[in-house]
């Protein structure tokens, strides 16, 4: 089933995160930055997840420099990443806050479009590791720290092209497309307790570093930025939100 999600619904008091330990892939740069701080203006401890240590920091200063609770680094190549390295993750985790209510999966792998007969098989599998099998691994390390929490919740972010592939967006696409079965069978699996509870999000077009790679010649001042469409991603953390599960949302303005 497939719904739609307004921004302007969800209005959120400014400390209803507190207390609250939420992980945040891809939170060096665009919609996983966006998301990183607005979690933490709203008082969750926040860990921020990258493969860029430099950009990271910037993420975490900004987020001490709004007074934020301190956030943790958690640096890792998910294109590299193995079983053993996000097992790794979640014992740093369980060591430093003993739990873990939300994870959101914002990382992403796009190189370019291009068609199906100019790619190559070693871009693909850097595809399906960074946006399909490193947010199932994650989760599935976590699962027992998510389960600690009373209101646990995972979001996988998607993107237009996961839900209506089109030509020239070949791996990527194909990738994001998967997301919609892993969440099926996770939430399959996990629908005795519902917890955690698991959707995806399509934020729609939005200025990010992503958007410029794929919509080069557009005029980013037409886009929504990453921070309108966060508080949508912090609704699905928050207590009204705990009937939604096993959803596919797409945002609208």
């Amino acid at each position: 089933m497939k719904i739609t999600h307004r921004l302007s619904e969800f209005h959120p008091h400014s400390d209803f995160l507190r207390g609250r330990v939420v992980l945040v892939t891809g939170s060096g740069q665009g919609l996983g930055r966006a998301i990183a701080l607005a979690a933490a203006a709203h008082g969750a401890t926040v860990i921020l997840h990258g493969r860029n240590i430099a950009k990271l920091e910037k993420t975490y200063d900004s987020i001490v420099d709004l007074g934020g609770p301190t956030p943790a680094l958690a640096p890792l190549d998910f294109s590299a990443a193995t079983d053993q390295d996000f097992a790794n993750l979640a014992q740093m985790i369980e060591k430093e806050f003993r739990r873990c209510d939300a994870i959101i999966h914002c990382a992403a792998s796009l190189k370019q479009l291009q068609p199906l007969s100019n790619d190559n098989l070693e871009n693909w599998l850097t595809l399906l590791r960074v946006n399909l099998a490193a947010p199932y691994a994650l989760t599935r390390a976590c699962l027992p720290l998510l389960k600690q929490s009373a209101n646990s919740s995972v979001v996988f972010v998607s993107e237009s092209h996961g839900l209506h592939p089109a030509a020239y967006w070949g791996g990527f696409a194909v990738s994001k497309f998967g997301l919609q079965a892993l969440l099926q069978i996770w939430c399959d699996e996990l629908a005795s307790s519902m917890s955690p509870r698991m959707n995806i999000v399509v934020p729609g077009p939005i200025q990010s570093p992503q958007r410029g790679l794929t919509h080069p010649a557009e005029n980013k001042a037409t886009l929504r930025r990453a921070e309108d469409v966060a508080p949508a991603f912090l609704y699905l953390l928050a207590e009204e939100s705990k009937s939604i599960n096993a959803q596919v949302i797409e945002l609208n303005a």
